[in-house]
């Protein structure tokens, strides 16, 4: 392990867990939080890259003591989290970033899949350690959990069917579009339509905002994951899917065409529980990876330039 990893668990996490915030993040209950099947990726760690008996932040030495770093991925995006159907394999750039984490800790990672809407429960829970599953940082969602310096950032857009005609977004008026449960993909929307006046918007609260029973200008279908809302698209349940523009990238099949409209930039960074001392490790991974150039690789190497 590095020195520059010691100096700072040993000297400025132990500080910083002293002041830090307590938690207020919703604790999930465990009985509905339904972990998908894990993947345990094991790997020769060299041994001076194992951390030794030195001063760390509890949820750090547990994770060492335990010898698996548990993370909440995404299994169908491509490019940042996908598990092949047929060998179980991981890849993308938020499962290499999860396996650099773990080797920054000297231990063994482990993968388990989530969804927008399981994915904080989980983390409250402990069943997983952090979060990298295309998880946009936003303020209200950084009073419940910590985040890491931006490793990607992304826009919304949507996804139609040509032969709906659907071109921007004033032909979207009067549709039904399909989001994700727990993304803030339809908030972003309406707020885009807002804007460009095809919504009057009175009646829209950014903090109380529901995608559930919003029905001024546009309405929303949710889905537990984006395969589903594809699937919904083609049958006609809804006429529009909306998600970051990435993640609508592997849905553009022949016949599918974006509307003329990119809104919300969207920063993706790790999640992990407030005030930890994981919070620390996974930021200077991150500060790192900018600096020797890991993740400019990673978006290069992952098509998402």
């Amino acid at each position: 392990m590095k020195k520059r990893l010691f100096s700072v668990l040993a000297a400025g996490i132990m500080g910083a867990m002293l002041v830090a915030c307590g938690s207020t993040s919703q604790t999930a209950q465990v009985s509905e939080a339904k972990p998908e099947p894990k993947e345990t990726v094991t790997e020769e760690k060299p041994a001076e890259e194992v951390v030794t008996e030195e001063a760390v932040a509890e949820d750090v030495q547990k994770i060492i003591d335990r010898g698996v770093l548990k993370v909440g991925v995404k299994n169908a995006v491509v490019g940042f989290g996908y598990e092949d159907p047929l060998t179980g394999e991981y890849t993308g750039m938020e499962i290499e970033l999860a396996k650099a984490l773990a080797e920054k800790l000297g231990v063994d990672v482990e993968f388990t899949a989530v969804t927008a809407a399981t994915r904080t429960e989980l983390l409250d829970s402990g069943d997983i350690d952090c979060v990298l599953a295309t998880f946009t940082i936003t303020e209200e969602r950084k009073q419940s959990w910590d985040f890491t310096t931006p490793y990607y950032t992304d826009y919304v857009s949507v996804l139609v069917e040509d032969a709906k005609g659907i071109k921007s977004l004033d032909d979207l008026v009067g549709s039904t579009v399909g989001v994700s449960s727990g993304s803030t993909s339809a908030k972003a929307l309406v707020k885009a339509m807002i804007e460009k006046g095809l919504i009057n918007g009175e009646a829209f609260d950014e903090e109380s905002f529901d995608p559930a029973t919003w029905s001024e200008g546009v309405k929303f279908q949710q889905y537990d994951d984006y395969p589903t809302i594809s699937t919904a698209l083609s049958a006609g349940e809804v006429d529009a899917f909306c998600v970051d523009k990435s993640i609508l990238a592997i849905y553009r099949t022949e016949g599918r065409s974006y509307i003329d409209a990119e809104f919300s930039p969207q920063n993706y960074g790790i999640a992990t529980t407030k005030g930890s001392g994981l919070s620390l490790v996974a930021e200077e991974l991150v500060t790192e990876s900018f600096e020797n150039g890991t993740i400019d690789k990673l978006i290069s190497e992952n098509g998402l330039d």
